[in-house]
Protein backbone atom coordinates (compact mmCIF):
# COMPACT_ATOMS: atom_id res chain seq x y z
CA UNK A 1 0.00 0.00 0.00
CA UNK A 2 2.81 2.20 0.54
CA UNK A 3 6.61 2.37 -1.02
CA UNK A 4 7.24 -0.93 -2.91
CA UNK A 5 10.00 -2.67 -4.54
CA UNK A 6 12.31 -5.68 -4.00
CA UNK A 7 13.91 -7.22 -6.51
CA UNK A 8 13.18 -10.53 -6.88
CA UNK A 9 16.91 -11.35 -7.39
CA UNK A 10 18.07 -11.05 -3.85
CA UNK A 11 21.40 -9.02 -3.61
CA UNK A 12 24.39 -9.93 -1.60
CA UNK A 13 24.32 -8.17 2.07
CA UNK A 14 26.17 -5.43 0.95
CA UNK A 15 24.60 -4.02 -2.01
CA UNK A 16 22.81 -0.83 -1.57
CA UNK A 17 19.57 -2.08 -1.68
CA UNK A 18 17.52 -1.32 1.12
CA UNK A 19 13.88 -2.28 -0.24
CA UNK A 20 10.77 -0.14 -0.05
CA UNK A 21 7.28 -0.57 -1.03
CA UNK A 22 6.45 1.11 -4.38
CA UNK A 23 6.42 4.00 -6.48
CA UNK A 24 7.96 4.74 -10.26
CA UNK A 25 11.08 4.66 -12.02
CA UNK A 26 12.46 7.71 -13.11
CA UNK A 27 11.61 9.45 -16.84
CA UNK A 28 11.77 13.16 -18.62
CA UNK A 29 8.71 15.25 -17.17
CA UNK A 30 6.98 18.26 -18.73
CA UNK A 31 8.93 21.38 -17.17
CA UNK A 32 6.53 21.61 -14.32
CA UNK A 33 7.75 18.25 -13.17
CA UNK A 34 10.97 17.85 -14.22
CA UNK A 35 13.73 15.69 -12.77
CA UNK A 36 16.85 14.40 -13.58
CA UNK A 37 16.52 10.94 -15.17
CA UNK A 38 18.37 8.33 -13.13
CA UNK A 39 18.58 5.80 -15.82
CA UNK A 40 18.86 6.52 -19.77
CA UNK A 41 16.57 4.38 -21.58
CA UNK A 42 16.75 2.84 -25.46
CA UNK A 43 13.48 1.47 -26.36
CA UNK A 44 11.62 -0.30 -29.05
CA UNK A 45 7.79 0.13 -30.14
CA UNK A 46 6.83 -3.53 -30.69
CA UNK A 47 3.71 -4.39 -32.68
CA UNK A 48 1.06 -5.58 -30.24
CA UNK A 49 -2.67 -6.45 -30.10
CA UNK A 50 -5.66 -4.52 -29.71
CA UNK A 51 -4.99 -3.39 -26.30
CA UNK A 52 -1.15 -4.11 -25.81
CA UNK A 53 0.40 -7.56 -23.88
CA UNK A 54 2.81 -5.21 -22.02
CA UNK A 55 4.39 -8.83 -21.37
CA UNK A 56 5.43 -8.98 -24.98
CA UNK A 57 7.52 -5.89 -24.41
CA UNK A 58 11.26 -5.42 -23.60
CA UNK A 59 13.22 -2.81 -21.21
CA UNK A 60 16.97 -2.07 -21.42
CA UNK A 61 18.23 0.18 -19.50
CA UNK A 62 21.66 1.57 -17.96
CA UNK A 63 22.04 2.60 -14.33
CA UNK A 64 23.03 6.14 -13.62
CA UNK A 65 25.98 6.93 -11.33
CA UNK A 66 26.31 10.30 -8.93
CA UNK A 67 29.02 12.61 -9.46
CA UNK A 68 31.22 13.15 -6.47
CA UNK A 69 34.49 13.01 -5.44
CA UNK A 70 34.24 11.02 -2.60
CA UNK A 71 36.70 10.70 0.08
CA UNK A 72 37.55 7.26 -0.05
CA UNK A 73 39.36 4.87 2.66
CA UNK A 74 42.91 4.40 2.18
CA UNK A 75 43.90 1.10 4.24
CA UNK A 76 47.72 2.73 4.37
CA UNK A 77 46.45 4.61 7.21
CA UNK A 78 45.09 1.28 9.47
CA UNK A 79 41.74 3.98 10.33
CA UNK A 80 39.82 2.64 13.04
CA UNK A 81 36.64 3.97 12.82
CA UNK A 82 34.04 4.36 15.51
CA UNK A 83 30.75 3.18 13.07
CA UNK A 84 31.00 1.05 9.91
CA UNK A 85 27.73 1.14 8.11
CA UNK A 86 27.08 -1.48 5.53
CA UNK A 87 25.05 -0.48 2.65
CA UNK A 88 24.67 2.94 1.13
CA UNK A 89 21.06 2.63 0.06
CA UNK A 90 18.49 5.48 1.78
CA UNK A 91 18.84 4.12 5.31
CA UNK A 92 22.98 3.94 5.51
CA UNK A 93 23.59 6.63 3.85
CA UNK A 94 20.30 8.76 5.90
CA UNK A 95 22.11 6.89 9.13
CA UNK A 96 25.91 8.20 8.28
CA UNK A 97 24.92 11.58 7.52
CA UNK A 98 22.87 12.09 10.88
CA UNK A 99 25.72 10.67 12.59
CA UNK A 100 28.65 12.35 10.87
CA UNK A 101 26.81 15.82 12.51
CA UNK A 102 28.38 15.13 15.87
CA UNK A 103 31.85 14.55 14.68
CA UNK A 104 32.03 11.02 14.78
CA UNK A 105 33.77 8.77 12.30
CA UNK A 106 32.09 6.95 9.72
CA UNK A 107 32.99 4.37 7.17
CA UNK A 108 30.54 3.66 4.76
CA UNK A 109 30.90 0.56 2.74
CA UNK A 110 29.11 -0.87 -0.53
CA UNK A 111 29.97 -2.20 -3.95
CA UNK A 112 28.77 0.91 -5.31
CA UNK A 113 28.53 3.86 -3.64
CA UNK A 114 27.71 6.61 -6.44
CA UNK A 115 24.91 4.36 -8.53
CA UNK A 116 21.11 6.00 -8.15
CA UNK A 117 19.60 3.49 -6.26
CA UNK A 118 17.80 0.89 -8.12
CA UNK A 119 14.65 0.93 -6.21
CA UNK A 120 11.20 3.08 -6.36
CA UNK A 121 10.00 4.73 -3.34
CA UNK A 122 6.49 6.46 -2.90
CA UNK A 123 5.36 8.31 0.45
CA UNK A 124 2.85 10.63 1.98
CA UNK A 125 3.97 14.35 1.41
CA UNK A 126 3.03 15.60 5.04
CA UNK A 127 5.42 12.61 6.22
CA UNK A 128 8.45 14.24 3.89
CA UNK A 129 6.92 17.55 4.53
CA UNK A 130 7.54 16.77 8.57
CA UNK A 131 11.30 15.88 7.83
CA UNK A 132 12.47 19.10 5.33
CA UNK A 133 12.67 16.63 2.81
CA UNK A 134 9.90 18.01 0.36
CA UNK A 135 12.26 18.84 -2.12
CA UNK A 136 13.12 15.40 -2.63
CA UNK A 137 9.61 14.44 -4.01
CA UNK A 138 9.39 15.11 -8.11
CA UNK A 139 5.93 14.61 -8.56
CA UNK A 140 3.02 15.19 -6.04
CA UNK A 141 -0.88 14.33 -6.18
CA UNK A 142 -2.81 16.16 -4.21
CA UNK A 143 -5.66 13.47 -3.51
CA UNK A 144 -5.71 9.59 -3.30
CA UNK A 145 -8.33 6.98 -4.18
CA UNK A 146 -9.47 4.17 -3.34
CA UNK A 147 -12.18 2.01 -5.34
CA UNK A 148 -13.42 -0.56 -3.12
CA UNK A 149 -15.46 -2.07 -5.62
CA UNK A 150 -17.60 -1.28 -9.30
CA UNK A 151 -19.79 1.37 -7.40
CA UNK A 152 -17.95 2.73 -4.12
CA UNK A 153 -14.79 5.09 -4.75
CA UNK A 154 -13.14 6.40 -1.62
CA UNK A 155 -11.45 10.20 -1.81
CA UNK A 156 -8.49 10.89 0.70
CA UNK A 157 -7.92 14.49 1.25
CA UNK A 158 -3.99 13.51 1.75
CA UNK A 159 -0.90 14.27 -0.73
CA UNK A 160 0.84 11.44 -1.84
CA UNK A 161 4.40 11.67 -3.70
CA UNK A 162 6.68 9.79 -5.17
CA UNK A 163 10.55 10.39 -4.34
CA UNK A 164 13.50 11.57 -6.36
CA UNK A 165 16.17 9.10 -5.83
CA UNK A 166 18.57 11.25 -7.06
CA UNK A 167 17.49 14.11 -5.38
CA UNK A 168 17.61 12.20 -1.97
CA UNK A 169 20.80 10.77 -2.77
CA UNK A 170 22.52 13.70 -3.55
CA UNK A 171 21.15 15.68 -0.54
CA UNK A 172 22.29 12.85 1.83
CA UNK A 173 25.62 12.64 0.10
CA UNK A 174 26.00 16.83 0.05
CA UNK A 175 25.25 16.21 4.49
CA UNK A 176 27.66 13.63 4.66
CA UNK A 177 30.68 15.13 3.04
CA UNK A 178 30.00 18.28 4.56
CA UNK A 179 30.10 17.05 7.91
CA UNK A 180 33.35 16.06 7.13
CA UNK A 181 33.90 12.68 9.07
CA UNK A 182 32.37 9.74 6.32
CA UNK A 183 34.46 7.82 4.57
CA UNK A 184 33.71 5.41 1.83
CA UNK A 185 34.99 2.33 0.89
CA UNK A 186 33.64 0.53 -2.54
CA UNK A 187 33.53 -3.27 -1.74
CA UNK A 188 31.71 -5.97 -0.10
CA UNK A 189 31.52 -7.27 3.28
CA UNK A 190 31.90 -10.90 3.44
CA UNK A 191 32.48 -11.55 7.14
CA UNK A 192 32.47 -9.82 10.30
CA UNK A 193 34.25 -10.33 13.30
CA UNK A 194 33.61 -9.30 16.86
CA UNK A 195 35.31 -8.13 20.21
CA UNK A 196 34.79 -7.16 23.28
CA UNK A 197 34.68 -3.86 22.80
CA UNK A 198 35.39 -3.61 18.69
CA UNK A 199 34.17 -5.53 15.93
CA UNK A 200 36.10 -6.31 12.33
CA UNK A 201 34.48 -6.77 9.14
CA UNK A 202 36.17 -8.65 6.30
CA UNK A 203 35.48 -7.09 2.48
CA UNK A 204 36.01 -8.80 -0.38
CA UNK A 205 38.73 -7.47 -1.56
CA UNK A 206 40.86 -8.37 1.26
CA UNK A 207 40.99 -5.02 3.15
CA UNK A 208 39.61 -5.20 6.86
CA UNK A 209 38.33 -2.00 8.67
CA UNK A 210 37.75 -2.00 12.34
CA UNK A 211 34.73 0.11 14.39
CA UNK A 212 33.07 0.64 17.36
CA UNK A 213 30.10 -0.48 16.33
CA UNK A 214 28.76 -2.14 13.09
CA UNK A 215 25.11 -1.14 11.25
CA UNK A 216 23.85 -3.24 8.79
CA UNK A 217 21.66 -1.22 6.08
CA UNK A 218 22.32 -3.64 3.44
CA UNK A 219 18.42 -4.71 3.54
CA UNK A 220 16.03 -7.63 4.16
CA UNK A 221 18.48 -10.05 2.09
CA UNK A 222 21.32 -9.54 5.04
CA UNK A 223 22.76 -12.16 6.87
CA UNK A 224 24.82 -10.25 8.97
CA UNK A 225 21.62 -9.78 11.39
CA UNK A 226 20.42 -12.94 13.90
CA UNK A 227 16.88 -13.40 14.62
CA UNK A 228 16.59 -15.88 17.52
CA UNK A 229 12.83 -17.16 16.35
CA UNK A 230 11.45 -18.59 12.72
CA UNK A 231 10.67 -15.78 10.21
CA UNK A 232 7.31 -16.67 10.06
CA UNK A 233 6.99 -13.49 7.41
CA UNK A 234 3.98 -12.63 5.35
CA UNK A 235 5.11 -11.43 2.01
CA UNK A 236 3.74 -8.30 -0.23
CA UNK A 237 4.40 -9.43 -4.34
CA UNK A 238 3.27 -7.09 -7.39
CA UNK A 239 4.62 -6.44 -10.93
CA UNK A 240 4.82 -2.80 -12.16
CA UNK A 241 5.66 -0.87 -15.27
CA UNK A 242 6.09 2.78 -16.22
CA UNK A 243 4.40 2.76 -19.42
CA UNK A 244 3.91 5.03 -22.26
CA UNK A 245 0.08 4.83 -23.38
CA UNK A 246 -2.23 5.50 -25.96
CA UNK A 247 -4.97 6.34 -22.61
CA UNK A 248 -5.78 5.56 -19.51
CA UNK A 249 -9.21 6.13 -17.48
CA UNK A 250 -7.73 7.81 -14.45
CA UNK A 251 -7.91 11.40 -13.35
CA UNK A 252 -4.40 13.07 -12.97
CA UNK A 253 -4.71 14.95 -9.91
CA UNK A 254 -5.51 11.86 -8.11
CA UNK A 255 -3.16 8.89 -7.42
CA UNK A 256 -4.70 5.18 -7.18
CA UNK A 257 -4.03 3.77 -4.02
CA UNK A 258 -6.48 0.80 -4.26
CA UNK A 259 -8.06 -0.61 -6.90
CA UNK A 260 -10.03 -3.56 -5.48
CA UNK A 261 -12.38 -3.92 -8.56
CA UNK A 262 -12.42 -7.46 -10.37
CA UNK A 263 -14.85 -6.80 -13.32
CA UNK A 264 -11.39 -7.53 -15.76
CA UNK A 265 -11.37 -11.01 -14.35
CA UNK A 266 -14.87 -11.49 -16.13
CA UNK A 267 -13.92 -14.29 -19.23
CA UNK A 268 -11.02 -15.33 -16.69
CA UNK A 269 -12.95 -18.14 -14.44
CA UNK A 270 -9.79 -19.38 -13.22
CA UNK A 271 -8.30 -16.03 -12.56
CA UNK A 272 -11.58 -14.52 -10.97
CA UNK A 273 -11.58 -17.95 -8.44
CA UNK A 274 -7.85 -16.77 -7.21
CA UNK A 275 -8.52 -13.68 -7.04
CA UNK A 276 -11.25 -14.35 -4.80
CA UNK A 277 -9.43 -15.93 -2.49
CA UNK A 278 -5.98 -14.19 -2.51
CA UNK A 279 -7.14 -11.03 -3.95
CA UNK A 280 -5.15 -8.14 -5.45
CA UNK A 281 -5.73 -4.80 -6.08
CA UNK A 282 -3.91 -2.14 -8.60
CA UNK A 283 -1.69 0.79 -7.91
CA UNK A 284 -1.61 3.79 -10.16
CA UNK A 285 0.35 6.80 -10.93
CA UNK A 286 -0.75 9.05 -13.70
CA UNK A 287 1.59 11.49 -14.62
CA UNK A 288 -0.20 12.54 -17.91
CA UNK A 289 -2.89 11.48 -20.43
CA UNK A 290 0.08 9.40 -22.08
CA UNK A 291 2.48 8.61 -19.27
CA UNK A 292 1.55 6.23 -15.97
CA UNK A 293 2.65 4.25 -13.55
CA UNK A 294 0.66 0.82 -12.95
CA UNK A 295 0.80 -2.13 -10.63
CA UNK A 296 -1.01 -4.99 -9.86
CA UNK A 297 -0.09 -5.77 -6.02
CA UNK A 298 -1.31 -8.69 -3.50
CA UNK A 299 -1.16 -6.68 -0.08
CA UNK A 300 0.20 -9.74 1.49
CA UNK A 301 -0.13 -13.10 1.46
CA UNK A 302 1.53 -16.37 3.09
CA UNK A 303 2.76 -18.44 1.05
CA UNK A 304 3.67 -16.20 -1.35
CA UNK A 305 1.30 -15.84 -4.50
CA UNK A 306 2.79 -17.16 -7.74
CA UNK A 307 4.63 -14.12 -9.86
CA UNK A 308 3.03 -14.96 -13.25
CA UNK A 309 -0.48 -15.42 -11.28
CA UNK A 310 0.18 -11.37 -10.84
CA UNK A 311 0.89 -10.65 -14.19
CA UNK A 312 -1.61 -12.96 -15.74
CA UNK A 313 -4.47 -10.32 -13.60
CA UNK A 314 -2.70 -7.20 -14.32
CA UNK A 315 -2.77 -8.40 -18.01
CA UNK A 316 -6.48 -9.24 -17.95
CA UNK A 317 -6.97 -5.86 -15.71
CA UNK A 318 -5.31 -3.56 -18.90
CA UNK A 319 -7.34 -4.67 -21.33
CA UNK A 320 -10.47 -4.33 -19.46
CA UNK A 321 -9.40 -0.75 -18.74
CA UNK A 322 -8.51 -0.35 -22.55
CA UNK A 323 -5.20 0.71 -21.73
CA UNK A 324 -2.94 -0.36 -24.96
CA UNK A 325 0.63 -0.37 -23.60
CA UNK A 326 2.97 1.25 -26.52
CA UNK A 327 5.94 1.34 -24.09
CA UNK A 328 7.32 -0.59 -21.35
CA UNK A 329 9.92 2.27 -20.04
CA UNK A 330 10.64 0.64 -16.60
CA UNK A 331 9.16 -2.40 -14.76
CA UNK A 332 9.30 -3.50 -10.98
CA UNK A 333 9.66 -7.14 -10.09
CA UNK A 334 8.34 -6.50 -5.90
CA UNK A 335 8.39 -8.87 -3.59
CA UNK A 336 8.76 -7.62 0.96
CA UNK A 337 8.38 -9.41 3.35
CA UNK A 338 6.33 -8.62 6.26
CA UNK A 339 6.00 -8.74 9.47
CA UNK A 340 7.30 -11.95 11.42
CA UNK A 341 9.52 -11.76 14.68
CA UNK A 342 12.00 -8.65 15.83
CA UNK A 343 15.87 -9.18 15.04
CA UNK A 344 17.09 -10.39 18.44
CA UNK A 345 17.80 -7.56 20.64
CA UNK A 346 19.94 -6.64 21.26
CA UNK A 347 23.08 -8.01 19.27
CA UNK A 348 26.24 -7.08 18.18
CA UNK A 349 25.45 -5.84 14.56
CA UNK A 350 22.93 -3.05 14.49
CA UNK A 351 20.39 -2.78 12.14
CA UNK A 352 18.47 -0.12 10.27
CA UNK A 353 15.88 -0.36 7.01
CA UNK A 354 14.65 -3.54 6.70
CA UNK A 355 17.60 -5.12 8.09
CA UNK A 356 15.92 -3.85 11.76
CA UNK A 357 11.85 -4.60 11.30
CA UNK A 358 10.67 -1.29 11.02
CA UNK A 359 8.60 -2.34 7.56
CA UNK A 360 4.82 -1.99 8.39
CA UNK A 361 3.72 -5.06 8.83
CA UNK A 362 0.03 -3.96 7.31
CA UNK A 363 1.41 -2.00 4.54
CA UNK A 364 4.75 -2.66 3.79
CA UNK A 365 5.90 1.25 4.29
CA UNK A 366 8.99 1.50 5.36
CA UNK A 367 10.91 4.74 3.96
CA UNK A 368 9.33 8.08 5.82
CA UNK A 369 10.09 6.19 9.03
CA UNK A 370 13.43 4.54 8.56
CA UNK A 371 13.92 8.72 7.49
CA UNK A 372 12.65 9.58 10.67
CA UNK A 373 14.21 7.09 12.76
CA UNK A 374 17.69 7.87 12.02
CA UNK A 375 18.31 11.27 13.70
CA UNK A 376 17.51 9.19 16.69
CA UNK A 377 19.13 6.21 15.96
CA UNK A 378 22.12 8.44 15.76
CA UNK A 379 21.67 10.80 18.79
CA UNK A 380 21.76 7.36 20.50
CA UNK A 381 24.84 6.01 19.17
CA UNK A 382 26.45 10.02 19.75
CA UNK A 383 25.80 9.42 23.37
CA UNK A 384 27.73 6.29 23.64
CA UNK A 385 30.63 7.22 21.17
CA UNK A 386 30.71 10.67 20.77
CA UNK A 387 31.13 11.61 24.68
CA UNK A 388 34.51 10.88 26.66
CA UNK A 389 32.92 8.14 28.59
CA UNK A 390 33.00 5.84 24.97
CA UNK A 391 30.86 3.36 25.75
CA UNK A 392 31.49 0.11 23.92
CA UNK A 393 30.90 -3.15 23.87
CA UNK A 394 27.45 -4.25 25.23
CA UNK A 395 26.29 -1.72 26.97
CA UNK A 396 26.07 -0.14 23.07
CA UNK A 397 24.53 -2.42 21.75
CA UNK A 398 21.73 -2.55 24.28
CA UNK A 399 21.42 1.27 24.54
CA UNK A 400 21.14 1.78 20.49
CA UNK A 401 18.55 -1.26 19.82
CA UNK A 402 16.31 -0.23 22.52
CA UNK A 403 16.43 3.70 21.15
CA UNK A 404 15.13 2.12 18.15
CA UNK A 405 12.89 -0.63 19.92
CA UNK A 406 11.85 0.66 23.17
CA UNK A 407 9.15 -1.72 24.70
CA UNK A 408 6.00 0.95 23.62
CA UNK A 409 7.53 0.27 20.14
CA UNK A 410 7.64 -3.36 20.74
CA UNK A 411 4.14 -3.34 21.84
CA UNK A 412 2.97 -0.91 19.09
CA UNK A 413 4.53 -2.99 16.65
CA UNK A 414 2.62 -6.44 17.60
CA UNK A 415 -0.51 -4.46 17.04
CA UNK A 416 0.52 -3.86 13.22
CA UNK A 417 1.28 -7.36 13.13
CA UNK A 418 -1.97 -8.57 14.34
CA UNK A 419 -3.36 -6.79 11.57
CA UNK A 420 -1.12 -8.00 9.19
CA UNK A 421 -2.35 -11.64 10.18
CA UNK A 422 -6.35 -10.59 10.02
CA UNK A 423 -5.51 -9.59 6.78
CA UNK A 424 -3.93 -12.64 5.68
CA UNK A 425 -7.65 -14.42 6.42
CA UNK A 426 -9.31 -12.34 4.30
CA UNK A 427 -10.85 -13.15 0.73
CA UNK A 428 -11.92 -10.38 -1.63
CA UNK A 429 -15.28 -9.33 0.34
CA UNK A 430 -13.53 -9.35 3.40
CA UNK A 431 -10.62 -6.98 2.30
CA UNK A 432 -13.49 -4.65 0.42
CA UNK A 433 -15.32 -4.95 3.51
CA UNK A 434 -12.06 -4.16 5.74
CA UNK A 435 -11.05 -1.33 3.76
CA UNK A 436 -14.34 0.22 3.17
CA UNK A 437 -14.88 0.62 7.22
CA UNK A 438 -11.00 1.55 7.07
CA UNK A 439 -10.85 4.58 5.24
CA UNK A 440 -13.76 5.52 6.65
CA UNK A 441 -12.17 6.06 10.45
CA UNK A 442 -11.23 9.69 11.22
CA UNK A 443 -8.27 10.84 9.34
CA UNK A 444 -5.97 11.23 12.65
CA UNK A 445 -5.95 7.63 13.33
CA UNK A 446 -6.53 6.34 9.83
CA UNK A 447 -3.15 8.06 8.72
CA UNK A 448 -1.76 7.52 12.12
CA UNK A 449 -2.01 3.56 11.52
CA UNK A 450 -0.42 4.22 7.36
CA UNK A 451 2.13 6.15 8.88
CA UNK A 452 3.24 4.43 12.12
CA UNK A 453 2.79 7.13 14.23
CA UNK A 454 0.29 5.98 17.21
CA UNK A 455 0.51 4.38 20.20
CA UNK A 456 -0.86 1.33 21.88
CA UNK A 457 -3.77 3.26 23.26
CA UNK A 458 -4.10 5.27 19.91
CA UNK A 459 -4.27 1.76 18.64
CA UNK A 460 -7.11 0.35 20.68
CA UNK A 461 -9.18 3.56 19.99
CA UNK A 462 -9.03 2.71 16.35
CA UNK A 463 -9.54 -0.84 16.97
CA UNK A 464 -12.93 0.19 18.55
CA UNK A 465 -13.69 2.38 15.75
CA UNK A 466 -13.06 0.48 12.88
CA UNK A 467 -15.30 -2.48 15.02
CA UNK A 468 -18.25 0.06 15.65
CA UNK A 469 -18.23 1.26 11.37
CA UNK A 470 -17.40 -2.47 10.05
CA UNK A 471 -20.77 -4.08 8.34
CA UNK A 472 -22.22 -7.03 10.21
CA UNK A 473 -20.61 -9.19 7.66
CA UNK A 474 -17.31 -7.46 8.23
CA UNK A 475 -17.81 -8.13 12.07
CA UNK A 476 -18.48 -11.24 11.51
CA UNK A 477 -15.65 -11.70 9.45
CA UNK A 478 -13.45 -10.15 12.54
CA UNK A 479 -15.12 -12.31 15.47
CA UNK A 480 -14.44 -15.77 13.53
CA UNK A 481 -11.39 -15.46 11.89
CA UNK A 482 -9.25 -13.31 14.17
CA UNK A 483 -8.82 -15.33 17.32
CA UNK A 484 -5.79 -16.72 16.91
CA UNK A 485 -4.15 -14.06 15.65
CA UNK A 486 -5.46 -11.97 18.62
CA UNK A 487 -4.37 -14.56 21.10
CA UNK A 488 -0.79 -14.38 19.40
CA UNK A 489 -0.89 -10.70 19.61
CA UNK A 490 -1.79 -11.20 24.22
CA UNK A 491 0.67 -13.52 24.28
CA UNK A 492 3.34 -11.45 22.62
CA UNK A 493 2.46 -8.08 24.56
CA UNK A 494 2.58 -10.22 28.12
CA UNK A 495 6.13 -11.77 27.14
CA UNK A 496 7.33 -8.36 25.83
CA UNK A 497 5.99 -6.56 29.18
CA UNK A 498 7.73 -9.46 31.48
CA UNK A 499 11.03 -9.19 29.36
Amino acid sequence: MGTRCLLFSPPPPTQNCEIFHSATPSFPFPKTHYISSSRKLHHKIHSTSKFGNFLDLKTECEPEFLNFDLPWFNPVDRSRFDVIIIGTGPAGLRLAEQVSRYGIKVCCVDPSPLSVWPNNYGVWVDEFESLGLEDCLDKTWPMTTVCIDDSKTKHLDRSYGRVSRKLLKTRLMEGCLSNGSVRFHKAKVWKIEHQEFESLIVCDDGNEIKGSLIVDASGFASTFVEYDKPRNHGYQIAHGILAEVDDHPFDLDKMVLMDWRDSHLGNEPYLRVSNSRFPTFLYAMPFNSNLIFLEETSLVSRPVLSYMEIKRRMVARLRHLGIRVKRVLEDEKCLIPMGGPLPRIPQNVMGIGGASGVVHPSTGYMVARTMALAPIVAAAISECLGSTRMIRGKPLHVKIWNGLWSIEKKHAREFYSFGMETLLKLDLNGSRRFFDAFFDLEPYYRDGFLSSRLSLRELSVLSLSLFERASNPSRFDIVTKCPVPLVRMIGNLALESIG
